[in-house]
Parts: structure tokens; C-alpha cells; sequence
């Protein structure tokens, strides 16, 4: 049981947050997936990602990710950043700029619990190695692909369902009727005795606020139980289930509103290059990708392109993987570093030449669509 005491402030201080949270749903699907047995609203679900992982080539960084976010009473806190609900890309950016000391420590915690081996490269991920990590990343943008953006329009509905009851609870109750419970049969009743919050939850816990602001935060794929951070000085949420609709997974409930969120759309176009932005080469293989390509008239380190193009290091260090995928660029280490080169394939493709060395398409095993591409390495950190 999450016992959870409010003062007069800390009541009114209560919110819930706009919408799901992209990590938190990433998460939690993958909880989802490694049950043995989920509830039936859950199961076509289940049934069609795992297919649809399998079909993908993902198995493996599917299972590399549930090692490193187990169904269990304990799992990273850093997979779900407390500022990733603007969109899975922004939320994505935050996961693999956490410090190192803080991967340190929550890697240490993850693995001495009874979860079985660790991941390979587990190591090196929790001494913030930054190949390790663009792994992560990888794994982590294929599968929300597969498991939770073609589902979306459903998600957001039932969000949007559950906002409409707390406010309505609100007007009614005042801030208080923001944590009434909705027993549907699925979901055990919250109950609140006087100023204090009563949860079911994996084991018993106290979640004090201590003065600050309890952010609420629906969840598709929280199935039963809320979840709250594991680390108590992070800033508090409470991440609690919502409730499927029946039949949810029809094509009709499934098509309605577009299965893409703001943030997600608003990368979508920057890397398409839309809106008049940027030629060809930024239409094929997106505006920053060509900028960063366009910017290597020297070789250059990923610190150095970073600073040229004003993008965080983990951002500059996708891109370059991508392109040097894609053979238009080189790398190679110097000391600490890694420095980077167009190949003549990169610079045959600025230049606009047919007469290309090597292959004269960027189709295949290459990842230049962006976060949809399924294809790539599968490594396991």
C-alpha cells in the first residue's frame, strides 16, 4: 500500500499532468509484455507487438530492454525522466544526457536485486560510455515505434477521458477530487482518509512531499498498480492506470485522431526538411543529418560538432552513427575522442553526383528515416 500525506498547500499544489508520458508508456509496455499473464483488454496487444517485434528483427533489443527495465519492484529511474512529456524524442534526448554517477548508482541498484545476469555491456552503460548508450537510445526509439505510437489515438483518448472525470471531480469536490479512485473493476479503488492518499501499490511505502507539488500522470500501459519514482528526492509523481476501452484495438478506434503527438510530429518535419527548409539532401536524409554532414569540411570530433551546430552531445553523437551507417562518413578514434570524415559517397551526395563509389542507394540496413526505421543494429548494452 503508497501511503501518501498531504498538507493544505501540498492539496492545492496537486496536478495532473496534460497526457500520457511517452517514457513512462515505454516502460510500462515493456512490464506489460513480460507478463506471463495480462489482463485481457491487453492480450490482442500483446499478441500483435510481439509479432510485430519479431517481424521487425527486434527480439533481441526487445529483450536487452526488459533486462534493463524488469517487471519489478524495482527498475531505473532514469528510463522515465521527469521532463519527458513533450514528446518521445525530447524525452528520449534527457534519458541519455544522465549523468554518469546517477546511471552508476542506478545501474548498481537494478543488478543487485534478483533479476537475473546482467545485460551485456551493462558496464559499460552505467559508466556512461557513449556507444553503449546510442545502443540504448537505438533500442529504446525502434521499439516505441513497434509498441506504442501506432497506438496513440486509443492512449490519448482514454487520457483524455480520465482528465474530463478529475476535473468534473474537482468542481464538484474541490482539489481533492483529483485523486478519487475509479474502481471499474480493473483498477483498485484509491481512498483518501482525511488530508492523506491510500494506493495500492507492490509493497508498503510513504511517499513524503515534504512541501512539494504531486504531479499525476495517466499511463495506458499501467496495468493495476500506480508506480512513483523509486528515488524519493526526485520531484514526486504518481504514474496510475487507465482504463482501456472495449474493443480498443479495432482499426476504427485505432484510426481515429492521428497516432502522433506534437513533439513527435514537430521532429518529424524538421528532419524531413518541411515547411520550404532545406534541399534535397536535408528532404532525404533530414535538415540536422545534412547540416551536420554539410559542417565536416575538415575532420571533426563529435564534442567539436556539437558546439558548431548547437546540439546536445548524445544528439550529435546519433547523427554521426546514422551517417556513418549510411557510409557518408568515416570514423576513427584519436586518443579519447572520435573523429569524423565525409567519405566520397557523403561527399558525392552534397555535391548532387549519380557517379557515387559504392552503393548508389541509402536504402537498406541503414536508419535514415528517423525514429520509424526498424532496421539496424540489435546490440544489447
Amino acid at each position: 500500500m503508497l501511503r501518501i500525506e498531504f498538507s493544505g498547500e501540498e492539496l492545492s499544489r496537486l496536478r495532473t499532468a496534460d497526457g500520457p508520458d511517452p517514457l513512462w508508456e515505454t516502460a510500462l509496455s515493456l512490464h506489460l509484455l513480460q507478463r506471463r499473464q495480462v489482463p485481457l483488454a491487453y492480450e490482442g496487444w500483446k499478441r500483435e507487438v510481439t509479432t510485430a517485434l519479431r517481424r521487425a528483427g527486434l527480439a533481441r533489443a526487445a529483450g536487452a530492454l526488459t533486462r534493463l527495465c524488469p517487471h519489478a519492484s524495482y527498475f531505473p529511474d532514469f528510463l522515465t525522466p521527469t521532463s519527458g512529456r513533450s514528446g518521445f524524442e525530447s524525452g528520449l534526448d534527457l534519458v541519455l544526457s544522465t549523468p554518469r554517477a546517477r546511471l552508476t548508482a542506478e545501474l548498481e541498484r537494478l543488478h543487485q536485486g534478483a533479476h537475473g545476469r546482467p545485460p551485456p555491456g551493462a558496464r559499460l552503460l552505467a559508466e556512461g560510455d557513449t556507444e553503449a548508450l546510442q545502443r540504448l537510445g537505438h533500442a529504446l526509439r525502434r521499439y516505441y515505434a513497434v509498441a506504442v505510437r501506432p497506438y496513440l489515438p486509443v492512449i490519448s483518448a482514454a487520457a483524455a477521458a480520465d482528465r474530463s472525470y478529475r476535473a468534473e471531480a474537482v468542481l464538484s469536490e474541490g482539489p481533492a477530487g483529483m485523486l478519487r479512485g475509479r474502481d471499474n473493476g480493473r483498477v483498485p479503488a484509491w481512498r483518501t482518509e482525511g488530508s492523506t492518499l491510500f494506493a495500492p501499490y507492490p509493497f508498503e511505502r510513504e511517499l513524503r512531499l515534504e512541501g512539494r507539488s504531486l504531479t499525476l500522470v495517466p499511463s495506458f500501459f499501467c496495468v493495476q498498480k500506480p508506480v512513483a519514482f523509486a528515488d524519493p528526492s526526485l520531484p514526486p509523481v504518481l504514474v496510475y492506470p487507465l482504463t482501456p476501452a472495449p474493443g480498443w484495438l479495432s482499426p476504427s478506434a485505432r484510426a481515429e485522431g492521428d497516432p502522433r503527438d506534437g513533439a513527435d510530429r514537430t521532429v518529424r518535419e524538421k528532419e524531413a526538411g518541411s515547411g520550404g527548409s532545406g534541399g534535397p539532401v536535408a528532404q532525404l536524409i533530414g535538415a540536422s543529418r545534412a547540416q551536420l554532414l554539410d559542417t565536416l569540411d575538415r575532420p571533426m570530433t563529435t564534442s567539436e560538432l556539437a558546439a558548431a551546430l548547437r546540439l546536445a552531445l548524445s544528439t550529435a553523437s546519433r547523427h554521426t552513427t546514422v551517417l556513418r551507417e549510411a557510409g557518408l562518413i568515416s570514423s576513427r578514434r584519436r586518443g579519447s575522442a572520435v573523429l569524423h570524415s565525409r567519405t566520397p559517397l557523403g561527399e558525392a551526395l552534397l555535391n548532387g553526383s549519380t557517379a557515387l563509389n559504392g552503393p548508389t542507394t541509402l536504402s537498406g540496413p541503414t536508419a535514415l528515416n528517423g525514429p520509424t526505421t526498424l532496421n539496424g543494429p540489435t546490440a544489447a548494452w
